[in-house]
């Protein structure tokens, strides 16, 4: 495992190791420094919501196997997304990343976990503008996008961020601010946040709209969907959905859109 991690990164990774170990089958877990640990409950309740989604159009059964595909965007070194719904669910994923550090983290996880190879396929987005174009190809056909977006708008914000959160775990003032997840500044931020990222995500997923059948991402800040909600409404999907994820006291949303109608989602799933 790679070493170097602040004290609260370190002792997140060695929870995350034995949670990976115990519950998913993965013996074989390294991140490279200063890429983000992320938290998995949440990560699996999106997971988990996303299952439910496609039930619904299904006969009310969540679609297990390797004939689900999954789109990640944003797979990062940490692969998180593709492991709990491979795992859980036997579904197949690309994931795809700007970052090529995060890529080849990814592919050495899934190349020393035999569970996962042939499983989970990596592609590098080479254009930053790009989201879909370039990574989804004129063959593919997805179940269903996933998307943690970058949410702060600035490195400066996703610092003053964390620096609220730890504050508030250790009620105490902290004087040198860090990321308390780690992370690289494509992980964390973007210009104009995540409203900016995922505004661009709806209007490139329309020349799309019959390579997947539902596109979803993350919205961190709830006051952020009424301009959300206008960029959809813009670009005409059939159906656009807010389903929420409650953990303790934490809330936490997902959108989902699709430009296939209820009749065409069935056909979908009787083809697939």
């Amino acid at each position: 495992m790679y070493m170097c991690f602040t004290p609260i990164i370190f002792i997140l990774l060695l929870i995350l190791i034995t949670f990976f170990y115990s519950f998913y089958g993965i013996n074989n877990y390294e991140i490279p420094k200063d890429y983000l640990c992320p938290p998995i409950p949440g990560r699996a309740d999106y997971i988990h919501y996303v299952a439910d989604l496609l039930s619904q159009s299904n006969d009310g059964k969540i679609p297990t196997g390797a004939k689900v595909t999954a789109l990640d965007v944003g797979i990062g070194s940490n692969c998180i997304y593709p492991i709990v719904g491979n795992s859980a669910y036997g579904w197949k994923f690309v994931g795809s990343d700007i970052d090529a550090v995060a890529i080849q983290s990814a592919q050495n996880l899934i190349k020393n976990n035999e569970s996962l190879t042939g499983n989970i396929e990596c592609r590098v987005q080479s254009n930053s503008n790009d989201i879909f174009k370039g990574v989804i190809k004129e063959e593919d056909k997805f179940d269903f996008t996933i998307c943690n977006p970058p949410f702060h708008k600035s490195q400066k914000e996703a610092t003053l961020g964390s620096k609220r959160k730890v504050e508030n775990l250790t009620k105490k003032e902290v004087q040198t601010p860090t990321l308390n997840f780690g992370g690289q500044s494509s992980e964390l931020w973007c210009h104009g946040g995540e409203v900016a990222f995922i505004s661009k995500m709806i209007k490139q997923s329309v020349p799309y709209a019959k390579n997947c059948m539902w596109f979803t991402t993350l919205v961190s800040k709830k006051e952020n969907l009424q301009a959300i909600f206008r960029i959809l409404k813009r670009e005409r999907p059939f159906v656009i959905k807010t389903i929420e994820m409650q953990q303790g006291q934490k809330i936490s949303r997902f959108i989902a859109w699709s430009f296939l109608t209820k009749k065409e989602q069935k056909q979908w799933h009787k083809n697939r």
